[in-house]
């Protein structure tokens, strides 16, 4: 519990400095973070005068001030978009993103490059392209960059492995390198012409395709110049797709909030060098009783300073361009110069945060309201049908109200190896991404997806239990009124043991298996107390409904029941040998390329590999010949 004070007699004795405050509720859990360039006069601004009744209904909560004092204005607009981040408190709009940006990646160790997708921490040696808005834009570029600039998008390992050219070299998608089909010298010049395109230079490569082609057409060379005419038609025909009529080939990002009833819908548009690569839309939470300029205020300050979506500096092509050098919005922003300056501080050159009133730049800002409108409207209608649908469900299972929470859990394993488990989370809105667990099987002497599935709902109705006594503060979701299990009654009856031996009351209970080939449209429900199952019409809504709850809990199953397996089949022989970890067993492979040929190598050998001295190359040795 946290102290009451005089919130007014605290914040007229805060410093007359730039930092953030928090207002802390009676269990001590964080309701507003805010942050000032005078702590001093922006909390006692909420005692003055008639305050909105989002932040009357706020300091009714409040009954104490906590602040922190920092160097400079910026660094309080950081450490304010942090803590939102951190506390998620219920009066500031929650920015849910926990993604970073997807890249384009370009290996540099290997002798013939290899272009792919990359998500994540951007330690690898290589050159980064983007960011991309999302993978599907990401995807989308790989796919007709093959077509214009053939180059190998498998992994090294099944490029060591392969004796012969794969389909992508028979749709001319790659020119086989892993066969000896392309020369080096000849795949290093098209991947410098790929990194030109990526980093901008997409004219200076259309320019050197034609003369290619003609070039080869006067060296009677019909065949590569109609191959080359091709790579320049397909460029031509993308970029026009994507270009925007702009003056200049400008970087810039285009941010659009737009509201109806209670549903807030925030937009980016993300252009680089003149081309569209496509949007990525947000729902904010805690925005719908908040005017658009307070809301794209937080959106851009929130985004724009997480270090989960800047580009780190010196990480190859593209260094230095995120945030982007303009911003476009469609609001006049308050301290718009407070913002400017942090985010040019992370781009470390000057970054504008300016609303067009015409032209060019105001016909993007009226596409990015466009397509901002396109994803409310059908947020608006996905949220109404399934309304409609939880109802129907009710009906069906003779429920007294339309469920608000549906959990779905089902069992993956290969041969009984490595058995995981899933939880997934339906609601009105949607599935509920951030609320799904995995599950490890802990107990290994489980033998059949009935005692594994009572594992499963132990654990989560225990904790669940145990949540009860918690500080309301501390739960951090709420209760479900469905548990769907993806089984027959026997996992239905086991799940209800467990249930009732932990006395988990107001929770309903139901399980979906298919029909009796397994056939989908002839599902079965089984409900406690129930002796026959219910068998819904292969065109009832409830009945789709169900199918899609259930085959996402399957699909989210199987996915973390593969990442365990590949954990597994990674381990190798070498792991087995002390002194040899994760960096040695790297070197080794990369130097040798198998187990086999470290096995055939003598000890002068493996002793010219980083980090092998004498007497660990014997013990390998050794523990081959084994």
């Amino acid at each position: 519990m946290t102290e009451a004070v005089d919130l007014r007699l605290v914040a007229q004795s805060l410093p007359d400095g730039p930092g953030v405050y928090r207002f802390l509720g009676a269990d001590g859990r964080v309701v507003y973070v805010g942050k000032g360039k005078s702590l001093k006069k922006r909390t006692s601004s909420y005692f003055t005068g008639t305050p909105a009744p989002r932040t009357q209904a706020m300091l009714r909560q409040a009954v104490n001030l906590e602040f922190t004092v920092t160097e400079t204005e910026n660094e309080a607009l950081i450490l304010e978009a942090n803590l939102i981040k951190l506390y998620k408190p219920p009066y500031n709009v929650l920015l849910k993103d926990d993604k970073s940006h997807p890249y384009l990646h370009l290996s540099t160790r290997h002798p013939f490059p290899r272009l792919s997708l990359f998500r994540g921490q951007r330690r690898q040696e290589g050159r980064y392209f983007g960011p991309y808005p999302s993978v599907h834009a990401v995807r989308d570029t790989l796919k007709w960059l093959q077509k214009v600039f053939p180059i190998r998008q498998c992994t090294d390992l099944q490029f060591s492995s392969r004796s012969r050219p794969c389909l992508q070299y028979q749709i001319k998608r790659c020119t086989g390198p892993c066969c000896a089909r392309d020369s080096q010298e000849e795949y290093a010049r098209r991947v410098e012409d790929l990194a030109a395109f990526l980093g901008g230079r997409d004219k200076t490569t259309e320019r050197e395709l034609k003369k290619a082609m003609w070039a080869a057409a006067e060296a009677l060379e019909f065949e590569e110049a109609g191959r080359l005419r091709d790579r320049l038609h397909c460029l031509t025909q993308v970029q026009d797709k994507r270009r925007l009529n702009l003056s200049q080939e400008a970087d810039l990002d285009v941010v659009v909030v737009v509201q109806q009833e209670d549903v807030v819908v925030a937009l980016l548009l993300f252009v680089r060098h003149g081309l569209l690569l496509g949007s990525r839309s947000f729902f904010p939470e805690n925005a719908a009783d908040m005017g658009i300029e307070e809301v794209t205020g937080s959106f851009v300050s929130q985004y724009y300073s997480d270090p989960a979506h800047c580009f780190e500096q010196g990480s190859g092509v593209g260094q230095g361009t995120w945030p982007p050098g303009e911003i476009l919005v469609d609001v006049d922003l308050p301290d718009v110069s407070w913002l400017e300056a942090v985010l040019t501080r992370l781009r470390g050159s000057m970054v504008r945060v300016v609303r067009p009133q015409r032209g060019e730049k105001r016909g993007l800002l009226e596409l990015g309201r466009k397509n901002a409108l396109e994803v409310l409207l059908r947020r608006l209608e996905s949220r109404g049908s399934a309304g409609r649908e939880l109802l129907q469900l009710a009906r069906v299972l003779e429920l007294e109200q339309a469920p608000e929470r549906i959990e779905a859990y089902d069992i993956s394993h290969f041969q009984d190896a490595e058995p995981s488990g899933s939880q997934v989370v339906y609601t009105s809105e949607g599935f509920q991404k951030g609320a799904y667990r995995r599950y490890a099987i802990k107990e290994a002497n489980l033998t059949d997806d009935t005692a594994r599935m009572a594992e499963v709902l132990h654990r989560r109705l225990l904790a669940l239990k145990e949540s009860q006594g918690a500080q309301e503060s501390e739960l951090t979701e709420p209760w479900p009124d469905l548990i769907l299990l993806d089984g027959g009654m026997g996992q239905l009856n086991a799940v209800l043991e467990i249930a009732a031996e932990l006395q988990t009351d107001g929770i309903v209970f139901c399980a979906i298996a298919k029909g009796p080939q397994r056939n989908a449209g002839r599902e079965r429900l089984f409900l406690p107390g129930k002796d026959t199952p219910i068998i819904l019409p292969h065109d009832s809504p409830v009945l789709m409904l169900l199918q899609k709850i259930r085959d996402e809990a399957h699909r989210f199953a199987v996915g973390f029941h593969r990442v365990r397996r590949q954990k597994l089949q990674r381990r190798s022989i070498l792991d087995d040998i002390p002194g040899i970890g994760l960096k040695k067993k790297r070197a080794l492979l990369r130097r040798f390329r198998s187990v086999a040929a470290i096995q055939e190598a003598d000890i002068d050998t493996l002793m010219t590999v980083q980090g092998i001295s004498s007497e660990l190359a014997h013990r390998i040795e050794q523990h081959l010949k084994k």
